[in-house]
């Protein structure tokens, strides 16, 4: 029954992301909202509703590296840095990475890096498999108010506005860690 339950979510949220909808899922912590990251129309409805400064630029997530390498400068990134990465993923930590040429200013926002992790939490590593790319992470939440972390917080915040990845949260107290893989400074403590 869980399975079902759960490839049915996956498929609808997946036929969200793809008509530049959003949509709500588990992540180590809280509750996120994710959207196309290519889809500029899906990210402004975003930070609209989450009432957020276009500014302050997006988390990308995905369930492998080559999901966000077109997003990422690779070559500004020293093969130590890339070994340091790759031995906090699968996990939640975020890092701020050099950006591609190509890469959107709404998902930069006034930086010219980008934040990046690889999850490992097996809900959201299905959920980017089937949609081919990664997503928009970003806590489910109104700017400077408490995150939702459990599906209670989702319906008394959003009512049944957007679809739900079926799963659970990790649980965990404090986001993801977020490092600047290049300065090695810490921007915010997991």
């Amino acid at each position: 029954m869980y399975t079902k339950i759960f490839f049915s979510s996956v498929r609808k949220c997946v036929k969200e992301l793809k008509k530049g909808g959003i949509i709500i899922y588990p992540t180590e912590s809280v509750f996120g909202f994710g959207c196309d990251p290519d889809n500029q129309t899906a990210v402004i409805n975003l930070i609209i509703i989450k009432k957020r400064s276009i500014k302050k630029g997006f988390i990308l997530v995905a369930e492998n590296y080559n999901r966000i390498k077109s997003y990422i400068a690779d070559n500004e990134i020293s093969s130590i840095q890339r070994d340091y990465m790759f031995s906090c993923w699968p996990g939640p930590v975020t890092f701020i990475v050099p950006t591609s040429p190509k890469t959107p200013s709404w998902l930069t926002g006034q930086f010219n890096s980008l934040a990046v992790r690889i999850t490992d939490h097996p809900s959201v590593k299905k959920l980017c498999k089937h949609f081919g790319k990664p997503i928009i992470s970003t806590s489910a939440n109104i700017s400077n108010q408490n995150p939702c972390r459990t599906f209670n917080d989702i319906k008394k915040q959003f009512g049944q506005t957007f679809p739900i990845l079926f799963g659970k949260t990790y649980g965990r107290e404090r986001p993801s860690e977020i490092r600047n893989i290049i300065t090695g400074d810490l921007i915010r403590q997991g």
